[in-house]
């Protein structure tokens, strides 16, 4: 007996010491330490933003981005400006003008529509009709251009920097070109050999309605744009030389042809 109550008191008091070593841990210490919190500010630094700039004249891996072409679509001008061009910064593949034509149905169609002539879904509930990107100004500005758009927006267009990649939206800008191209077709532009068939034709073989293949009204519920403020600018006419000069761009790698 006496042994069994000797066991059971050595029991007890291992039992105590692991509460006690237990307890003993159960600090605030990692809960508490001296961190910084995400979007939380701080009263060590004098503008107490806890979250911090980064250093002037440092560059985070992977932010070299050397090319300048290839991020921004725009090289300084002579004369100081910021000049568009009309070339781009890698190969067009048909690669490339797929994953174009992917991203533009996606992103730019419910405005611009799959043909790119404005009338888009939101045309019909209500919206403004955007631009059309085969009306003569579209058709002279630079390709560039179109990648400078979709970076910064402009006017009632939003950017969509944070929904396409530099790469998608160069592919983009090439994907446009060709929409121009294909829109603005006659037969002799096809290659010989190749059949041309009317769309008139190819909307009846595939029951569509009869109006598929006529061109495209705006819709009464379609609301028109007031007059443009040029100082709010409009969609898709940002300048090529806005008034900001003296931009100091670094030198980009030379486009491939």
């Amino acid at each position: 007996m006496a042994t069994t109550g000797f066991r059971v008191q050595r029991i007890a008091a291992s039992a105590g010491l692991a509460a006690l070593l237990l307890v003993a841990g159960c600090r605030q210490d990692m809960q508490n330490q001296p961190k910084i919190i995400p979007q939380r500010g701080s009263e060590m630094f004098a503008d107490h933003r806890g979250a911090r700039p980064q250093v002037v004249n440092t560059v985070a891996r992977g932010q070299l981005r050397e090319d300048s072409y290839f991020y921004t679509g725009v090289v300084e001008g002579a004369n100081g400006y910021r000049e568009e061009r009309n070339e781009m910064p890698f190969p067009v593949t048909m690669d490339v003008l797929k994953r174009g034509q992917e991203r533009f149905n996606i992103y730019c169609t419910p405005c611009h529509s799959r043909v790119g002539n404005g009338l888009g879904a939101i045309v019909d509930r209500g919206y403004k009709p955007a631009a059309n990107l085969h009306d003569q100004v579209r058709l002279t500005q630079p390709v560039s251009h179109y990648f400078f758009i979709m970076t910064h927006g402009y006017g009632a267009m939003p950017d969509y920097s944070a929904q396409l990649t530099p790469e998608d939206r160069w592919a983009v800008a090439a994907y446009i070109r060709a929409l121009q191209l294909s829109q603005a077709a006659t037969a002799a532009d096809v290659p010989a050999g190749v059949q041309v068939k009317d769309l008139k034709d190819i909307a009846k073989e595939k029951n569509l309605p009869a109006g598929f293949a006529e061109p495209w009204a705006l819709p009464p519920t379609a609301i028109q744009a007031y007059p443009p403020v040029s100082k709010e600018g409009y969609p898709a006419m940002a300048p090529a030389n806005p008034g900001d000069p003296a931009i100091t761009i670094p030198h980009s790698k030379p486009a491939a042809q």
